[in-house]
């Protein structure tokens, strides 16, 4: 069987390295010359709608998946006229619009902080009247690992914060002082069979993501997985899917979701009986469902802006190290390091060994932080 992917980046790496045990050969389209999954499979250097490398890469597939949500969802709906796509353009179209998420989230009873659409300043001051401050403007497109965003509190100049964003049509939330915030990883193949991982708490820097740590037996499990499997089922969804949330006492509320795998999801690869990767080549290839059941107290460390020394890393137990084959550059996801270890304190100080090692190196833009 033949898998083409849109993007070539780190998962597309990845889902090419869980592809091969079960022989499913990879391509990648990507405009990156450098892409880092290239070499693992047949790699057509385009850019997302080049027409003759999206034809290329229609008549090698015999299924087609994408890697992250920059890639047009026309794209997607074109191409599904001459292959099956999976998940399906509708599933991109939602998430790549913030505004259009949150009410597709509150359509179907899904819980989210309070917004207001803003569109120009003047509809900026009056959303910052009707929700308070602080509250947080964020660009209803492209925006990602913190990008597109300007936190809003009492001292704040409006006309700078729309400004920083670059007086794009956005949305204005209000601020959630959140106890934690935790993700759910779930799984559907195309009959409805559904699987999800446990939740993950995880912990960001600078906007990006930084650690996740699994969370067996959670009291927020079913609230999570009632929540995800609405959005599965209203868009008869194929392939794995996220949705963050941010937990206020007992209640989770959405932020955003990922029609793709992600970074929260990493520690699968070692931690559960079927990672995120193979359970979402499973699910695009027609194959059955893998068990998502952790096997062993697992987290995740994200290696952003440089490398660490390796051979540290690899000394400390139950570290495994996956680098990306990407050139070092501030905020850059470069790696990480999935920690696996018998006991949740045996776990917990075989991170903090990490910790040091994979020091983070912030975008520019946050040095000041």
């Amino acid at each position: 069987m033949k898998l083409g992917i849109l993007g070539g980046g780190q998962l597309a790496r990845m889902l090419a390295l869980a592809a091969y045990p079960l022989n499913i050969q990879c391509a990648f389209l990507d405009p990156a010359k450098d892409a880092c999954a290239g070499p693992l499979g047949k790699f057509i250097n385009a850019p997302y709608d080049d027409e003759n490398g999206l034809n290329q890469l229609a008549q090698w597939a015999d299924q087609i998946a994408f890697e992250f949500e920059s890639v047009p969802a026309s794209i997607l709906k074109s191409l599904a006229s001459q292959v099956p796509v999976f998940p399906g353009h509708k599933a991109l179209l939602i998430t790549q619009d913030r505004y259009e998420e949150k009410q597709f989230f509150q359509n179907l009873g899904v819980d989210t902080a309070a917004f207001v659409a803003v569109n120009t300043l003047d509809d900026l001051r009056k959303a910052v009247l009707s929700l308070g401050r602080p509250s947080i403007l964020k660009s209803r497109r492209l925006g990602y690992d913190g990008k597109g965003q300007a936190f809003i509190d009492e001292h704040s100049d409006l006309a700078q914060a729309f400004e920083s964003i670059g007086k794009v049509p956005s949305i204005l939330e209000g601020y959630i002082k959140f106890d934690r915030e935790v993700s759910i990883i779930a799984v559907r193949a195309e009959n409805g069979d559904t699987k999800f991982y446990p939740l993950v708490e995880n912990i960001h820097r600078h906007g990006i993501l930084h650690t996740s740590f699994v969370l067996e037996n959670d009291p927020q499990q079913q609230q999570a997985e009632n929540m995800v499997r609405k959005l599965m089922d209203n868009l008869d969804y194929v392939g794995v899917i996220v949705l963050e949330l941010f937990q206020v006492g007992d209640q989770l509320l959405a932020n955003e979701y990922a029609p793709r795998v992600h970074n929260s999801g990493h520690w699968s690869i070692e931690g559960a009986v079927t990672s995120q990767f193979e359970n979402h080549i499973r699910a695009v290839c027609g194959k059955p469902l893998g068990d998502t059941g952790m096997t062993v107290p697992s987290a995740m460390i994200n290696i952003i802006g440089s490398l660490p020394d390796c051979n540290e890393v690899l000394k400390i137990p139950g570290a495994h190290l996956h680098l990306y084959n990407k050139q070092a550059r501030e905020g850059r996801k470069l790696g990480h390091v999935t920690v696996c270890a018998k006991t949740d304190s045996l776990l917990r100080q075989h991170v903090d060994k990490i910790m040091p090692l994979a020091r983070i190196i912030p975008p520019a833009a946050e040095k000041q932080d």
